[in-house]
C-alpha cells in the first residue's frame, strides 16, 4: 500500500512488514563484526602439536625473564596465522604490533617501527617472505643483537651510528616460506608450517563461531559446512555467515543440513568445497591440454587470473585434495579431478587417488 502526506511529498512505500527482519539484519551485522579470533591457546582449535611446542617456548621464555625467540610461522593462507601471533602476545603479556612487509618499503618505514617498540614487544610482519632488501637488511642486526646503523652526513661527512632498539620478538608470517632468503629465514629461532584442518576440526571452529556469532546451526549442518570449508578456518568462518543469511531469508535462521546445503549450492560450491574458478582451472587442463602438463603461466592467461593468484589461492587445496600434481613440467590433473567433474579420462596415463 502507498501513502502520501498532505504536503504531496514523495510517496513512500509502508515499511512495518519489513521493520522486523531489517532490524534483524543489522543486529546480526553489528554482532558479526565483533572479533572472534581467539585469545588464548584453550580457545584455538586445531594445531594442536603447535600449540604444544610453543607453550613450552613461552614457560621457557618467562622463566628466563626473556624475550621469546624469534618465530616464523609458514603455510597457506587462512589458517590462522596471526591469530596465532596475538595468542603468543597474550600469553606472554606483551603488546604486539602488526604490520605487513608490502608497507614497509622505505629504510625509515622499518626503522620507525623497531624504534618505537618497548622492552619484550611482539612485532608481527606479515607477508614478510615480500621484505625488500634494505628493510631485510636492516632487521639483521636488530634481531640478532638488538641495535640498527644509522647513517648521517653526506659525501666525506658521512658517519655511522649504532643505536640500541628494546629487545622484541619478531614473528614473521609467510605462504612461501621458500621465497624467504636463506639469511633472513637463519635468524629465525623457531619455524612451524601450519596444517590444513580437519573436517572434524572445522566443526569445531564453525559451532564455537556461531556460538559468539549468536548464529542457530545444527550439528549436521556443522559438520556440511565443514566439508566444504577448503579446510581453511577463514573460509568456516565466511561460510557460516553465507548460511546464516540464507537461513534468515529462507527459513526461520535455524542453519539445518538442508539450508546449509542449498546456501553453499548457491554459491556454487560443491561437496569437496570447489567453487567455480577450481572446477574451470580443472576444466581447461582437462578440455584444453588433455589433462596436462601445462604451464602456470599458460593457465593463467587462460583463466584470467593472477599467476601468484593461482599459486597462493587455488593450487594448495587443488594439491592437497589430490585433485592436482605440480611438475618439473608444469600442472596435471589426476583421475580423481576426472572423477568429480565427470569426466571419462580415456586412456590417459594419470595418477590414481
Amino acid at each position: 500500500m502507498i501513502i502520501s502526506d498532505d504536503d504531496n511529498n514523495k510517496v513512500k512505500p509502508k515499511r512495518e512488514k519489513t521493520d522486523d527482519l531489517e532490524r534483524k539484519e543489522v543486529e546480526f551485522d553489528r554482532t558479526y563484526e565483533k572479533n572472534i579470533r581467539p585469545k588464548t591457546f584453550e580457545e584455538y582449535i586445531g594445531q594442536t602439536a603447535l600449540k604444544n611446542t610453543l607453550k613450552i617456548s613461552i614457560e621457557a621464555s618467562k622463566k628466563r625473564e626473556l624475550p621469546l625467540d624469534h618465530l616464523l610461522f609458514y603455510g597457506p593462507p587462512g589458517l590462522g596465522k596471526t591469530t596465532l601471533a596475538t595468542i603468543v602476545a597474550n600469553e606472554m603479556g606483551v603488546d604486539i604490533k602488526i604490520t605487513s612487509a608490502p608497507s614497509l618499503e622505505r629504510p625509515r618505514d622499518i626503522i620507525g617501527i623497531l624504534m618505537s617498540l618497548k622492552g619484550g614487544e611482539i612485532l608481527f610482519i606479515d607477508e614478510i617472505h615480500r621484505l625488500n632488501k634494505v628493510a631485510e637488511e636492516i632487521l639483521y642486526p636488530a634481531m640478532e643483537d638488538f641495535f640498527i646503523d644509522l647513517t648521517t652526513g653526506k659525501s666525506q661527512t658521512v658517519k655511522t651510528m649504532r643505536v640500541p632498539v628494546p629487545k622484541f620478538t619478531l614473528i614473521g608470517a609467510t605462504t612461501k616460506a621458500g621465497a624467504l632468503s636463506g639469511p633472513l629465514r637463519d635468524r629465525f629461532g623457531i619455524i612451524h608450517r601450519l596444517e590444513f584442518y580437519t573436517p572434524e576440526e572445522l566443526s569445531r571452529v564453525i559451532k564455537r563461531s556461531s556460538n559468539i556469532l549468536d548464529i542457530e546451526i545444527e550439528d549436521e549442518a556443522a559438520d556440511e559446512i565443514a566439508l566444504r570449508s577448503r579446510a581453511t578456518p577463514r573460509i568456516a568462518n565466511r561460510l557460516i555467515k553465507r548460511s546464516a543469511d540464507y537461513a534468515l531469508v529462507k527459513h526461520n535462521g535455524l542453519i539445518t543440513k538442508d539450508i546449509a546445503q542449498n546456501a553453499l549450492n548457491a554459491l556454487s560450491i560443491d561437496n569437496l568445497g570447489l567453487d567455480t574458478t577450481d572446477r574451470e582451472l580443472l576444466r581447461i587442463i582437462i578440455d584444453n591440454y588433455e589433462g596436462g602438463p601445462v604451464g602456470v603461466e599458460t593457465l593463467a592467461v587462460a583463466l584470467g587470473e593472477d599467476v601468484r593468484t593461482i599459486e597462493d589461492v587455488y593450487e594448495p587445496f587443488l594439491l592437497q585434495s589430490g585433485l592436482l600434481q605440480r611438475t618439473n613440467r608444469g600442472r596435471k590433473v589426476t583421475r580423481a579431478a576426472y572423477q568429480h567433474l565427470g569426466k571419462d579420462p580415456g586412456n590417459s596415463q594419470l595418477e590414481l587417488f
